[in-house]
């Protein structure tokens, strides 16, 4: 296949960055979108041009590195799929296709696709994390917890923080990603002793991180390649409420 790709160059944070078009040639339709830039970026080296810069890790849906707004849509609008997952066979000989970063106030540009993720570390730093010393690791049977809850914390753990569901929404809201932090650990025996903390503290942090609240359009839960549920972001909602009523 042969494709014209329009990609966001921009040199550094404060430069002012614009769309310029490649030809990539010769796409084999089994190739990952990431597969499909690195060939286009060897072509770029050889003529001695600056190659595009994007995030990439595991290439295998997991890391969450791969964040890349795809014809106007984040991971490319195939159901549960990161871009690193995503294979050039859904796209035609000839297609044009627009590629950007994460677009958010709180995700500035470092250079071309990649963008500055720290606000998450931070999040996660206010409170994902269980700090109660629980010593050596324990038999997997000898805390029961109900078939439900181990289900629910699962889902709502695999989470990998891409940040997609900041790219689609339209106020740049992070509250699915934060959400899903949250209610792994608050259904789960070892996270209920911090849980009201956690809640508040995460909640401000993303707050003070200047992202904004939630749509409820499920533009979020659409984008997610681990198709988090919008239930978790009401779940907190509700957990944040009780936590606030208990301070008080």
């Amino acid at each position: 296949m042969t494709l014209t790709l329009k990609v966001w160059r921009q040199r550094n944070a404060h430069a002012t960055g614009r769309f310029v078009e490649y030809q990539a040639n010769d796409v084999i339709p089994d190739m990952s979108f990431l597969e499909m830039l690195d060939v286009v970026n060897e072509d770029l080296t050889d003529r001695g041009e600056d190659p595009i810069a994007f995030d990439s890790d595991c290439r295998e849906g997991i890391c969450g590195m791969c964040s890349l707004m795809i014809n106007g849509v984040a991971h490319g609008g195939q159901r549960g799929t990161a871009t690193c997952q995503l294979h050039m066979r859904h796209f035609k000989d000839g297609d044009t296709i627009a590629i950007e970063p994460w677009r958010a106030r709180a995700f500035p540009v470092i250079k071309d696709l990649v963008v500055d993720r720290i606000a998450f570390d931070r999040i996660i730093e206010a409170g994902g994390f269980v700090s109660v010393s629980t010593g050596g690791t324990p038999d997997g049977n000898a805390i029961p917890i109900p078939k439900d809850d181990q289900e629910l914390a699962m889902d709502a753990a695999s989470c990998i923080g891409c940040g997609a569901c900041v790219a689609a929404c339209k106020n740049a809201s992070a509250m699915l990603f934060v959400s899903a932090k949250i209610s792994h650990l608050g259904l789960l025996p070892q996270g209920k002793v911090e849980k009201n903390r956690r809640v508040l503290s995460m909640v401000k942090s993303m707050d003070e991180a200047g992202f904004g609240g939630c749509t409820v359009t499920g533009s979020c839960e659409a984008v997610c390649p681990k198709e988090i549920s919008l239930d978790f972001i009401a779940q907190m909602n509700r957990d944040y409420l009780k936590a606030l009523l208990k301070r008080e």
